[in-house]
């Protein structure tokens, strides 16, 4: 798998599926503690792009799946991971995309989108009115600290309820439970977002069973021209269902609006 080194020489691993070139490329980024297979291939959303003929990229952000894992908090505060995508669009020589964010991925695509005009077109997924309200995770629902404690647990049967989803899966997916960690710790200093910089077609996808995307037609107004599409499942099923593809693949390959 390709690598390239990001603003600060760490190295993030990322994959391309080449398509027909008839669209954007389109840029996905996972949420916290999946990478490019956990949240894009075995989900069928790689497989569903592709067949449309699009061109496909993903990256594992930093912390994650095959990209380099740094223990420092500091590593991952601020906009690093949204300056992570324009690094990658750098490497690339990449003038327009359209960009994918799932959970974590979401609050980065939505940075990036507010800050990289090469960013054409945006969707969301898993996430809601935590963006209008935090900057970021919804913490009415889960806090920073909890999902920390609960991956640096030595004793899985103590971690906090609302932490177990995010143990679960830093387990099923081989993650480095340290690093994530600190991944977690540095959202603790979210700021808002400043989504009045959004401009381009966005669409906001959300799981009407996901508790960390509740009230998600609070983000679409908060974004002008965004259109919200309710998927049925909760925060890790929604991206399964094929309604998710589906929709996400007839926004990607409509018409650019001029």
């Amino acid at each position: 798998m390709p690598t390239f080194a990001s603003f600060d020489g760490l190295r993030l691993n990322y994959t391309v599926w080449e398509g027909d070139g008839a669209h954007h490329p389109v840029l996905l980024q996972h949420g916290f503690a999946a990478d490019t297979n956990a949240n894009w291939i075995s989900t069928g959303v790689v497989a569903a792009l592709r067949a449309a003929g699009l061109t496909v990229i993903s990256l594992d952000a930093r912390g994650h799946g095959r990209s380099e894992k740094p223990h420092d908090e500091a590593a991952y505060t601020g906009d690093s991971m949204a300056r992570d995508i324009s690094a990658l669009l750098d490497e690339l020589a990449l003038d327009e995309v359209s960009l994918v964010g799932y959970s974590m991925g979401a609050i980065i695509a939505l940075a990036s989108t507010a800050s990289d005009k090469r960013i054409r077109r945006l969707a969301t997924g898993g996430v809601g009115s935590g963006i209008v309200d935090f900057g970021g995770v919804d913490l009415r629902v889960v806090k920073p600290a909890e999902i920390a404690s609960a991956l640096l647990a030595e004793d899985p049967s103590t971690v906090p309820p609302s932490g177990v989803p995010f143990r679960l899966l830093a387990d099923a997916t081989g993650g480095d439970r340290q690093a994530l960690a600190a991944v977690a710790l540095a959202s603790s200093s979210q700021g808002s977002l400043n989504l009045s910089a959004i401009g381009v077609p966005t669409l906001v996808l959300a799981g009407d069973q996901d508790l960390l995307a509740a009230e998600p037609e609070r983000l679409a107004a908060a974004i002008a021209g965004a259109r919200l599409v309710r998927i049925p499942g909760d925060h890790m099923t929604a991206v399964m269902s094929p309604a998710f593809s589906e929709t996400l693949v007839a926004f990607l390959t409509a018409p650019q609006p001029r």
